[in-house]
């Protein structure tokens, strides 16, 4: 086995994917939804940047169960979307989605995809990757078409798409780590890990 650690990496997301890449790559997690209010915490960010908001939630949500897990490395993760100098967060409704992808239609938005490990409720690790997201120009029928066939699923994640499902119809050109487009820098993660012995070099 690749992974030397004495404990199970804790996962502080609920997120299905980043789940899914970490089991993947052999690393055994522990996940524990963390005890963080997003909307709250995007509000105290104010006129943070998307890559600065990024790394407060995933800071904020390693530590958010970092005491409990004593001695263990806790994973926290977030995304944010750019357009320019607005910031998205995800949407609430579909109404709110439909009015996001209008807004990103034709143009090239930034995903700030950030990490944090806390150890006994310390951050010791923290770092953020970026992709550029190009979506080509969509229609009021596509719009509807997409909305339909995805349902709920687009209230998910920010931009209102998820790039390994549908979301990929939105899109004509993508430049940036697929890891990071997914929501979890693993490259640079797993850098990290070896450094620290947690895997074999």
């Amino acid at each position: 086995m690749l992974w030397r650690g004495a404990y199970p990496l804790v996962l502080a997301s609920t997120s299905r994917i980043r789940r899914i890449l970490l089991e993947d790559a052999g690393i055994p997690i522990e996940p524990i939804a963390p005890e963080v209010d997003e909307r709250a915490a995007e509000l105290r960010a104010g006129r943070m940047t998307a890559h600065e908001t990024a790394l407060l939630l995933a800071r904020e949500k390693a530590r958010s169960i970092g005491i409990p897990c004593a001695g263990q490395f806790v994973l926290g993760a977030d995304q944010t979307l750019a357009l320019g100098r607005a910031r998205f967060t995800k949407p609430i409704d579909m109404e709110a989605a439909r009015e996001q992808l209008r807004a990103l239609s034709g143009r090239t938005h930034e995903l700030c995809s950030a990490i944090a490990i806390a150890k006994d409720g310390r951050i010791i690790y923290s770092h953020c990757e970026v992709a550029r997201m190009t979506m080509r120009s969509l229609s009021e029928r596509f719009l509807d078409a997409y909305l339909e066939a995805a349902g709920s699923t687009v209230t998910a994640s920010v931009g209102a798409y998820q790039l390994e499902t549908l979301g990929i119809h939105l899109f004509e050109r993508i430049e940036g780590d697929h890891f990071t487009i997914l929501g979890l820098p693993l490259l640079q993660l797993l850098s990290f890990l070896r450094r620290e012995g947690c895997l074999a070099a």
